[in-house]
């Protein structure tokens, strides 16, 4: 039990953290929700089904992407900006690394799931179904932008964070995929590996 409960504080202080002093509240809310919503649903569902500590380590790497996203909005992370201006790149990408993370930590979630669960008998199928179900999330989440945007005008601009990519959507449901198929692709084993540990 001590391994979760130092997930769980490192959760809270990484949360708590990103609260302090962000670009702005409003954007905050919106970028860390949906961390605050998985730790609710795990926490609900951890008598239930307990996930291997590699995908709960994936799950709260994934949570501090969010935070960092949050605090400085996606458009403005320190750390990307200086990647921007020595790459000479157009416009600050950390989300393109956030839309990464959306695909690969999803993709580990709903890989244990598929085999822990058994839920497809045919295992030549779970890769293209894991992929298949974080295209979907991915596809889910970028509406979710579109109405939050179109809700809240443009109070939701630094949520949206297209900074004048027209092809912004587009892209960051490819940078998912991607992140879904390299799971699959590189760590596989290794998730099987620990699903025999756990």
């Amino acid at each position: 039990m001590k391994k979760y409960y130092i997930l769980i504080f490192l959760f809270f202080a990484g949360l708590i953290s990103s609260a302090i002093n962000p670009h702005d509240y409003f954007t905050w809310i919106l970028e860390v929700f949906p961390a605050i919503i998985g730790f609710a649903v795990l926490a609900f569902t951890f008598k239930r089904f307990k996930f291997t500590t590699l995908t709960y380590a994936a799950i709260l790497f994934h949570c501090y992407v969010l935070f960092v996203g949050g605090h400085y909005t996606y458009a403005q992370v320190p750390l990307f900006n200086w990647v921007r201006d020595v790459f000479h790149q157009s416009r600050n990408n950390y989300d393109k690394l956030g839309h990464f993370i959306q695909g690969f930590v999803p993709a580990m979630i709903t890989r244990e799931i598929f085999i822990r669960q058994n839920v497809i008998q045919k295992k030549n199928w779970v890769p293209v179904l894991t992929v298949t179900v974080c295209m979907g999330i991915s596809m889910l989440y970028e509406f979710l932008e579109w109405f939050v945007a179109i809700t809240s005008g443009q109070s939701g601009d630094s949520f949206l964070g297209t900074q004048g990519d027209i092809w912004d959507t587009q892209s960051d449901m490819l940078f998912a995929t991607v992140g879904a198929i390299a799971m699959v692709t590189l760590l596989s084993k290794i998730q099987d590996k620990a699903i025999t540990e756990n």
